[in-house]
């Protein structure tokens, strides 16, 4: 899966650890979640950071929600969940990587 490369202008905020946002592993990369969306640091600018491609994530068993013991993260118009270096979000009946 890869991400459009998408240049986020005018981005003056730095992301980091110490930044206060959400820090979300993302395949060889950390991706920091603000505003209902995930920025990326690439090649010395910050890139939004989306999948390019719709990807089912085949059997999921576990349910997200409330209490899950995963991270949450506000995208959009839903919700993320953070675990294993991806995020899942619930689609039409299954849950997507993302």
């Amino acid at each position: 899966m890869t991400a459009l490369h998408r240049e986020h202008a005018a981005h003056a905020h730095e992301h980091g650890p110490d930044c206060g946002h959400t820090q979300v592993p993302h395949d060889d990369h950390v991706d920091y979640a603000h505003g209902g969306h995930l920025h990326r640091l690439h090649d010395g600018h910050w890139d939004e950071c989306e999948p390019a491609e719709h990807v089912p994530h085949e059997s999921h068993d576990h349910r997200h929600g409330e209490g899950c013991g995963h991270e949450s993260v506000l995208h959009g118009d839903h919700v993320d969940y953070v675990h294993d270096g991806h995020r899942h979000a619930a689609h039409d009946g299954h849950w997507d990587d993302h």
